[in-house]
């Protein structure tokens, strides 16, 4: 299977399974995930998706030129799945464990927190292909890291190291390959100690409030505050604050 899912309490493990072509994306990989991330929105029971690639030395290399179905890539973009992963409420960590370039790394740019290992290598080079990224990286590049030196990276196709990526911030973590998983889970259990419709009121607040300006950000802020208090989750956090005892969270 080109894509893998495997769920883990909480947690679901998404591996782009395409070892030899460097986890490169044909269409049905594309479409395999959309599919994917679709069955993780709808599972109220996973709280935080961890999306990686196979193997030790690629995350993803981006889309498979040489793939037959190359073609129908452009003729039905619906059918990838960039714009369901940046609409997801739930929160996405992205274990980058090689090579992330063109829609691999733009797939990591849809993620809220990404962990990489030490010999990761991060590029966009669609325009030595006479394109331009078309799947988020000329927007959220920009906005995650200083605009000169995305502006370097699109127009050059350079790639850059981890060590650099962490200094940008364009990584959150930099980490040895053998502690990579492990961390993303850290992470990830960490998150699950929260109440789930916090943690998404919270990543829908901030993702939508930096589009706005600062006061209707703030209206924006106070309308989740205000909905996020009439759930019997925010009940069962203050109960459990004042027994001194573990939250038992219901998402509801």
């Amino acid at each position: 299977m080109k894509v893998l899912c495997e769920k883990k309490g909480p947690l679901a493990y998404v591996t782009i399974n395409r070892p030899e072509r460097l986890n490169a994306c044909d269409f049905e990989t594309y479409r395999r995930l959309t599919e994917v991330w679709r069955e993780f929105r709808d599972d109220p029971a996973l709280r935080v998706g961890i999306l990686t690639g196979a193997g030790e030395r690629a995350f993803c290399v981006g889309t498979d030129i040489k793939a037959d179905d190359f073609a129908r890539l452009a003729a039905e973009p619906h059918d990838l799945p960039f714009s369901l992963l940046s609409d997801l409420a739930k929160p996405l960590i992205a274990a980058i464990n090689g090579h992330a370039n063109g829609s691999g790394l733009e797939q990591a740019l849809c993620c809220d927190i990404r962990v990489a290992a030490e010999h990761a290598q991060f590029g966009l080079g669609d325009a030595r292909l006479g394109w331009l990224p078309a799947a988020g990286g000329t927007q959220r590049l920009p906005r995650l890291i200083p605009v000169g030196r995305a502006l370097e990276m699109l127009y050059t196709g350079n790639r850059i190291g981890a060590q650099e990526a962490l200094r940008l911030g364009l990584v959150d973590h930099v980490v040895p390959m053998s502690q990579l998983m492990n961390k993303c889970e850290e992470i990830a259990q960490e998150i699950c100690k929260s109440a789930p419709l916090a943690v998404q009121g919270i990543k829908q607040a901030v993702l939508r409030g930096l589009d706005l300006p600062l006061a209707e950000g703030l209206k924006l802020e106070q309308d989740f505050y205000q909905r996020l208090q009439g759930t019997e989750d925010a009940r069962e956090g203050a109960r459990a604050f004042a027994e001194k005892r573990p939250p038992q969270w219901r998402g509801k």
